[in-house]
């Protein structure tokens, strides 16, 4: 028997961004779950409490960070790790992310290649 797959949580307003993550994360061996707004991020997080967390910054009813913040204030959900997807590289973003208990941070666009190697590298205990 394997290992246990992890689960990751995608959240993203953009239909193409959802759909070649989900793509590549499932073909790495990860069970998906997807939120499509802020809102739902958050209540398929306390359901699901998934492994993983990648969080688009700009989104519907609960922007990024308030979807963090959420999270980190939950202790039941302390575990879960977190990389911030954001189009802007701007340094105070990531500052404030990482002031916030963001795990990582990626800047769009990325490669397909490198979210499966970030979720492994993250989600591998060294």
């Amino acid at each position: 028997m394997g290992p246990v797959s992890k689960r990751v949580l995608v959240v993203d307003d953009e239909p193409f961004i959802m759909r070649s993550l989900t793509f590549v994360l499932k073909r790495a061996g990860f069970e998906v779950l997807e939120a499509h707004d802020g809102e739902e991020a958050i209540e398929v997080v306390r359901r699901e409490q998934p492994d993983l967390v990648f969080l688009d910054v700009m989104m519907p009813k609960k922007n990024g960070y308030e979807v963090l913040e959420e999270i980190r204030s939950a202790d039941e959900l302390e575990s879960c790790r977190i990389i911030m997807l954001t189009a802007k590289g701007q340094d105070s973003d990531r500052e404030k992310g990482m002031a916030m208990g963001v795990d990582e941070y990626m800047t769009k666009p990325f490669s397909p290649s490198k979210i499966v190697e970030r979720a492994k590298a993250i989600l591998t205990p060294s």
